[in-house]
């Protein structure tokens, strides 16, 4: 069977130059990175996860561009730069599978990484919006240009010392970049992959936008840098700098003019209910629906104790920036969902007790509501046992209210809940002290 040409140059190109090595350490790196940095920080979804990865791109950026700088140099060290000049073959033709190599490694080290997160969190992960893969495709397009750029480098400056110095100037670009652009951040949108991609929450994403500047901006950087890399005069290295500077100008022109773009977008799908009867979370959250189900229909069924108690749990999808509150209704407990950072329902323990206490929230607008050691007393109460909260202040205030005559402690729970519907505190419902 014979075989493509490129195929094979680019097959030794994979085996003889740093490319197994570069993907090998862009892939310890960013999974211990993903794991140990800062916790599990991907556990509620894909978003999320997308999203992580681009924040540890502070780590592997700068690796890249080491490690094209130190691929760069391999003719200067092996001492082969005049043969390869004397050859036939124009310089176009050699590098082309450098390039190509050098692509493959760190797009398949980064891929690599983001299937290690991806195992973790598949089994609870089922929303999967196309946004996931443009994100994913623009830290991998970063990564693209990182390690052309610093081929690019490494040819100009075939140095021992190149390669760490341009690891260090690259992680310092990275830092650098917001505080140079403030106060405009979304500038430092267009030129950092990493800038608001930290800390995403549950209904998380990257507007469009966004990402289309960004890699207009990545693929203008990764232009530059092969011309560089396969120029053989000055000419075609200052004509170089031409995709940049057009790459620049018209992500800025793409990208939108206002701060926060990220930190303050959200994905209305992500938000939707998706519902098993009268439980509820959203859709982000539908893998952990079966484990928030039972506990909620049992606590539904202790509320049904309260006159025009509630019937239905959902999920509370307040969202803090921008602000903006899920419908109110009286019939309807909203019950705060997390994952854990092992992809599962954070604390299923907890889910029965905060049913119950739900119905005693008063709505958002409220200036006046009861507070948590009142809501909490109140709902261990009616669920019973002997187990106090595990808030002191709450178990002080349950502890008093089991002391009180049944009928007392219901008629005053009770009102608790209508007080909360008033917006009012309920002061004096719950015996502060003992008598």
């Amino acid at each position: 069977m014979s075989r493509i040409p490129g195929l094979t140059i680019l097959g030794l190109e994979l085996r003889r130059s740093a490319a197994f090595g570069t993907a090998l350490i862009l892939l310890v790196v960013g999974v211990l990175a993903l794991f140990f940095a800062e916790g599990i920080g991907f556990a509620t979804g894909w978003v999320q996860l997308a999203m992580t990865q681009r924040l540890y791109l502070a780590l592997l950026w700068p690796l890249a561009l080491a490690a094209g700088a130190w691929q760069g140099s391999r003719e200067r060290r092996s001492k082969v730069t005049e043969l390869f000049a004397s050859t036939p073959r124009p310089r176009v033709h050699r590098t082309v599978p450098t390039l190509g190599a050098m692509a493959v490694a760190v797009v398949g080290g980064y891929l690599a990484m983001g299937i290690a997160g991806g195992l973790w969190i598949a089994g609870t992960a089922e929303y999967l919006p196309v946004t996931v893969v443009v994100v994913t495709a623009v830290g991998a397009l970063a990564l693209v240009a990182a390690v052309w750029l610093g081929l690019a480098v490494g040819r100009l400056l075939p140095w021992l010392v190149t390669a760490p110095a341009l690891a260090v100037a690259g992680l310092g670009l990275l830092l650098s970049i917001p505080g140079a652009t403030r106060p405009r951040g979304w500038l430092a949108l267009v030129f950092s992959p990493i800038y608001e991609m930290n800390m995403p929450d549950a209904y998380a994403t990257v507007p469009g936008r966004v990402s289309a500047a960004q890699a207009v901006w990545l693929v203008a950087l990764a232009g530059t840098a092969v011309l560089l890399f396969a120029s053989g005069g000055w000419r075609i290295r200052l004509a170089a700098l031409l995709p940049v500077v057009a790459g620049a100008g018209l992500a800025i022109a793409v990208m939108p003019h206002q701060n926060r773009v990220v930190t303050d977008a959200v994905d209305p799908v992500a938000r939707q209910l998706v519902c098993e009867g009268v439980v509820c979370v959203s859709r982000v959250h539908e893998g952990l629906l079966p484990e928030v189900a039972g506990p909620a229909r049992e606590g539904l069924a202790i509320l049904a104790k309260l006159p025009g108690g509630p019937v239905r749990v959902h999920e509370d999808t307040t969202t803090y920036g921008p602000m903006d509150y899920p419908p109110w209704r009286t019939d309807v407990v909203l019950l705060h969902v997390g994952a854990g950072t092992d992809g599962h329902l954070a604390d299923r323990s907890e889910v029965l007790t905060e049913v119950v206490a739900g119905a005693f929230a008063s709505p958002p607008e409220c200036e006046d509501f009861a507070g948590s050691a009142d809501l909490t007393a109140a709902a261990h109460w009616l669920i019973g046992g002997t187990d106090p909260p595990r808030e002191a202040d709450a178990a002080a205030v349950w502890d008093r209210l089991r002391q009180l005559p049944a009928g007392e402690a219901q008629s005053r729970v009770v009102a608790l809940r209508q007080a909360a519907l008033n917006c009012s505190a309920g002061d004096g419902l719950f015996p502060r002290s003992a008598g």
